[in-house]
C-alpha cells in the first residue's frame, strides 16, 4: 500500500543506541537507516537480541538515540507522538477487570476522545478483528489469540498514524499465529496505517511485509531494506510458492545462514 507522497512518513538516518550500565557501554544499536512510506505495512526481522525491540522503542519516543536522525510526519501528515501512536505487544497486556470492550476503549480514555463515538469505533474494531459478540467479556473468558485480537483493536481505537507491533503472535501456537498473520493483513488493508512489525519469524517477516527490514546479531545493523512485491490479498497457499520462497531465502542469506532449501508450507515455523 504505496503513499499518496514522495515525501517519507518515517525517515531513520545512521541511527544508533548505547546503554551505560556500572561504567559499561553496550552498543545495542548501530547504523539504522530507512524511509518508510505513509501506509506500508514494515516487517522488522532479526534474531533474538538483536536490538529489533530498541529500534521499536527509539521510534515510539521511549528511548533517546545516541546518535543519528528520526523524522516521523512529514508536511502533508503531521505526527503528534503523545496521541499518534498505537503499540501491540507480545503479551495483550488487558487489564482483567474490565470487559473486552472497556479494554479497548482504555486509549480513548486516556486521550480524552468523546466516549459515546469511541464506543461505537470499539465495536467496529472488534468487529473488524471477528470479537463481535464477545464486548461484554472478560479477557480469562477469551483465548490467547482473541486476546491478542483485542490488543490489536486497542492499538487502533484513537486513530494513530503509526502502530508498532512488537512480536505480537510470538507466544501463539503456530495455527493460531497463520490466522493471526492473515486477520493483521485483513486489518492492516481496511484501516490504511503506517505499521512497524517486529517479528523474528522470517516466514511471518515475508507474509505480512509490504517492505522488509533486516537487522544482523547485536549489536543491530540493518543489513538490508527492501519492497516484497507478493500480490494482495495475501493467502497461506502463497506460502508454498517459489517466489515467497525467493524472499525468504534473501533473508536467511543476509543473516549469515545460507539459503533455505525450500518455500515452507502454512503452519510450519522456520524461525532462526
Amino acid at each position: 500500500m504505496a503513499g499518496m507522497t514522495n515525501e517519507p512518513f518515517i525517515s531513520l538516518r545512521n541511527v544508533r543506541k548505547v546503554f551505560r550500565a556500572r561504567g559499561q557501554e553496550f552498543l545495542a544499536v548501530s547504523d539504522v537507516t530507512m524511509d518508510v512510506a505513509e501506509g506500508e505495512l514494515i516487517s522488522l526481522v532479526g534474531p533474538s537480541g538483536c536490538g529489533k525491540t530498541t529500534v521499536l522503542k527509539i521510534l515510539a519516543g521511549l528511548y533517546q538515540a545516541d546518535g543519528g536522525s528520526i523524522r516521523i510526519g512529514n508536511s502533508r501528515t503531521p505526527f503528534d507522538p503523545a496521541r499518534d501512536i498505537g503499540m501491540v505487544f507480545q503479551q495483550a497486556l488487558l487489564l482483567k477487570w474490565r470487559t473486552i470492550l472497556d479494554n479497548v476503549l482504555l486509549p480513548a480514555e486516556i486521550v480524552g476522545l468523546p466516549i459515546k463515538a469511541a464506543r461505537t469505533r470499539a465495536r467496529e474494531l472488534l468487529h473488524l478483528v471477528g470479537l463481535a459478540g464477545h464486548e461484554d467479556k472478560y479477557p480469562q473468558q477469551l483465548s490467547g489469540g482473541m486476546q491478542q485480537r483485542t490488543a490489536i483493536a486497542r492499538a487502533f481505537i484513537h486513530d494513530p498514524k503509526l502502530v508498532l507491533m512488537d512480536e505480537p503472535f510470538g507466544a501463539l501456537d503456530a495455527l493460531t499465529r497463520e490466522q493471526m498473520n492473515l486477520e493483521m493483513l485483513k486489518v492492516w488493508r481496511d484501516s490504511g496505517k503506517t505499521i512497524i512489525f517486529v517479528t523474528h519469524s522470517i516466514q511471518e517477516a515475508v507474509f505480512l511485509g509490504s517492505h522488509c527490514t533486516v537487522l544482523t546479531a547485536g549489536p543491530a545493523r540493518m543489513a538490508e531494506y527492501f519492497p516484497i512485491t507478493l500480490p494482495f490479498p495475501r493467502t497461506l497457499p502463497l506460502k508454498t510458492t517459489e517466489e515467497f520462497g525467493a524472499y525468504a531465502r534473501r533473508i536467511y542469506e543476509r543473516l549469515g545462514l545460507g539459503s533455505d532449501p525450500s518455500p515452507g508450507r502454512p503452519g510450519e515455523r522456520r524461525d532462526p
